[in-house]
């Protein structure tokens, strides 16, 4: 009867799980759309470093507002780990705005998140000594492939750039990397103070290679109600929810469940934008749908949670 309760808990917090990260892709989502509503002088270098550094000082809230727990949590955190998953942090954000500024926003993107569940799972097959089922797979190609037609729908056309997509491929690995790195670290410190760490020093980090790469920057008052949304609800908010799903799924799971990102931006695209999507983009949202399905059945059941 012990061993049936745990089973239960353990894959109702494995359904818990995959709903925060679902719920962390949609978050992420609405990226793209914030930031056409930035202004159009702001280098997107800035944008990103900005929003770290925003996410850096909600965290250092949230923390003070956890209490002394959450700060004495510290103690167990892997200093190594957390600098290396704000290196990747850092390099996600300069990474991918680089790889899409050369390569489009439709094949960066769908590269950048693309490859991402790809790199997870060979990582953790490599790292963890776990090699995801073959329903996973088969959901994350899928997905994948959905993800792609979808980014790809309408997008302009630009000179293939080798070096461009190789930069969108390190986004890639630099997110799926962190996620790995993430999941190991709050399962043992608070999930706050972790994300602390993590995002003040990739704010560093972007905030130094955008005043060298991009210069000085101006931000008018009212564009900072975009840049508050990006840094505290769609950056902030939205990798709190992630790390939490860390929590109770694995860290390949939880890339592979931020296809759902492009579900929502294909959604604003619609409703906001007002754009006419073709037949061949609906048939990628079908293929995410599709693969997202495979991929949460085959975590619900994994033997973690059986």
């Amino acid at each position: 009867m012990i061993s049936a309760m745990h089973n239960t808990n353990s894959l109702h917090g494995a359904s818990t799980g995959v709903l925060m990260a679902l719920a962390a892709a949609v978050l992420w989502g609405t990226t793209g759309t914030a930031q056409s509503l930035a202004p159009a002088g702001l280098s997107p270098l800035w944008v990103g470093a900005l929003r770290l550094a925003i996410a850096g000082a909600f965290f250092a809230l949230l923390v003070a507002w956890a209490g002394r727990g959450a700060w004495q949590s510290l103690a167990r955190l892997s200093w190594p780990r957390a600098v290396l998953a704000a290196v990747c942090v850092a390099a996600y954000n300069l990474s991918f705005f680089a790889g899409v500024k050369a390569v489009g926003v439709g094949l960066g993107t769908a590269v950048a998140i693309g490859s991402g569940p790809i790199w997870a799972g060979l990582m953790q097959t490599v790292l963890q000594r776990r090699w995801p089922t073959p329903v996973w797979w088969a959901g994350t190609l899928l997905g994948v492939a959905g993800g792609t037609l979808m980014a790809l729908d309408g997008a302009q056309r630009m000179p293939f750039d080798a070096a461009g997509i190789a930069l969108c491929l390190l986004a890639g690995l630099a997110y799926s990397s962190y996620a790995l790195l993430n999941q190991q670290m709050v399962r043992q410190v608070h999930p706050g103070a972790v994300n602390l760490v993590v995002f003040g020093g990739a704010a560093v980090l972007a905030v130094a290679a955008a005043a060298v790469l991009a210069g000085p920057w101006t931000l008018s008052a009212g564009a900072w109600g975009v840049m508050l949304y990006l840094g505290v609800v769609a950056t902030g908010v939205a990798y709190l929810l992630f790390s939490n799903a860390l929590r109770r799924i694995s860290g390949a799971t939880g890339v592979t469940l931020a296809l759902a990102e492009p579900l929502t931006a294909f959604v604003l695209a619609i409703v906001v934008v007002h754009e006419t999507p073709s037949v061949l983009a609906f048939l990628g949202l079908a293929g995410v749908l599709a693969g997202l399905g495979l991929v949460i059945w085959s975590e619900l059941r994994s033997p973690r949670h059986a």
